[in-house]
Parts: C-alpha cells; sequence; structure tokens
C-alpha cells in the first residue's frame, strides 16, 4: 500500500473543483479515478477473513439491516487506512465547515483528522468506523445513515474493491435525498473498481431562492445478483 506522504499526493490529484461542484449539485461524486489498484483491492477484500483485524462482525440479516455483513476495523487501524482517512479529511474538511455555515451550524472542523478524533474521544465516541463489507449473491443494504453518536463529519466516502460485471452483478449504490416539502429524489452510483463515492453522511445545504435549506440523505446497495462484493467504508467520526 502506498506511504502517508504517496496517500495525500493522490488525494491532491484529485479533481476537487470537480468533486465539490458534484457534492454541491447531487449530494455525492465519484473520485473519477481509482485510489486502489487491482492488486490493493484484493488485498484489502482479503482481510476480510483475518479476524484479527477486527473489532466486531455485523450480520445485517439479524438486525433487520438488509443481507449481507461487514466487520469494524479495530485500532490500532491498518497504516494505510489510516492515512487514507487522514489525508481525505484534510481535504474535506473545509467543506464541511461550508456546509456546516450554509445551514447555521459551527463551523468548527478542525483542519486535521487526529484533532477531530480527539474531539470525538472526549465526546465518549471512543470505536474506530472504517469497515470492510460483504455482500453475496441475494444481499443488498437497506438505505440508512452512519451517525454512531452526537458528532457527525457530514461527508464519507466508500471504496469498490470488487470487478462490477466480473466478479459481481447488481449491488449498485443507491442514494435518496429528501427533500422538504417535495417528494425524495433517487441517485445510483456507477463505479469502478477502486474508485470511490463521497457523499453526505445525514443533511447537506441546497441553495433556495431564500438561502440554503437542509435535505436528508441516505444510502444503500442494491440486491446483488451475483458473485461476491467487497467495498471499504471510512467515516470520519469514530462511535459510542
Amino acid at each position: 500500500m502506498p506511504n502517508a506522504p504517496a496517500t495525500a499526493r493522490t488525494v491532491d490529484a484529485l479533481d476537487w473543483p470537480r468533486i465539490e461542484t458534484e457534492l454541491a449539485t447531487r449530494g455525492c461524486a465519484t473520485t473519477g479515478v481509482p485510489l486502489f489498484s487491482p492488486k490493493e483491492c484484493g488485498a484489502l477484500a482479503a482481510l476480510y477473513d483475518e479476524p484479527g483485524n477486527f473489532r466486531s462482525r455485523v450480520v445485517m440479516q439479524r438486525h433487520g439491516f438488509g443481507q449481507g455483513e461487514y466487520q469494524y476495523f479495530a485500532n490500532p487501524l491498518p497504516a494505510s487506512i489510516a492515512a487514507w482517512r487522514s489525508a481525505l479529511y484534510e481535504r474535506l474538511a473545509p467543506l464541511a465547515n461550508a456546509w456546516a455555515a450554509a445551514m447555521g451550524q459551527p463551523a468548527d472542523y478542525p483542519p486535521d483528522h487526529a484533532a477531530y478524533l480527539a474531539r470525538c474521544h472526549a465526546a465518549g465516541q471512543l470505536r474506530p468506523t472504517p469497515l470492510l463489507l460483504r455482500y453475496d449473491e441475494g444481499d443488498y443494504n437497506c438505505l440508512h445513515q452512519d451517525l454512531y453518536g452526537d458528532l457527525q463529519f457530514p461527508l464519507q466516502l466508500t471504496v469498490l474493491l470488487s470487478r462490477p460485471g466480473e466478479d459481481f452483478t447488481g449491488g449498485e449504490f443507491v442514494l435518496t435525498e429528501q427533500r422538504p416539502r417535495m417528494q425524495s429524489r433517487a441517485e445510483v452510483v456507477a463505479l469502478a473498481q477502486g474508485e470511490a463515492v463521497i457523499f453526505a453522511v445525514n443533511q447537506r445545504p441546497v441553495a433556495g431562492t431564500r438561502g440554503s435549506y437542509r435535505v436528508t440523505m441516505r444510502h444503500g446497495v442494491s440486491r446483488v445478483r451475483s458473485g461476491r462484493r467487497h467495498t471499504l467504508g471510512l467515516i470520519f467520526h469514530d462511535a459510542r
């Protein structure tokens, strides 16, 4: 896996003007290029079968979350996961502050991830939230939000580790946007192997004729029709 400086360079090289425009207009944006090579995707997916990497495993159907399963990484996180989380946070923090200001919330997300995690830990949110998800044929993930506590960073991302059309079919990433006094809007996001989608965790601001208003976002995964689908989820706040 790339080291932290290489990871930061990759993050800085993304088309951030396009990403920020799409986040503002749709509540989600793809990175447009893979963050991980096919070999790196395979290595990350293989971690799923090494239980020593994880703090807990969730079987979705037991909780009414859908069908499939996921595992949360334990501390200390794998160095590559920590590096990606930190580099992406630093790029997204200014946008998070702009969104907070537009929604009338405190625009006080610190510029580095370590400082933000310290704030989470002081609030009792001590458990790491990066996770690996695995879906087999027939599995799906119901629409939901990854909140985990009072402190929530407003953006997160999912990286597709499997090859669409080869390792699996179906299993599309789905977002819905609940708009005030309007019907909900759905967005289906196609990803290549190694590519990520960045999206709103909970609410995001939308410019209206009388200033900004809030819309509520949820995300999920449609039914996998064949094969196996692995993804990596990067959430920037920790959990209670």
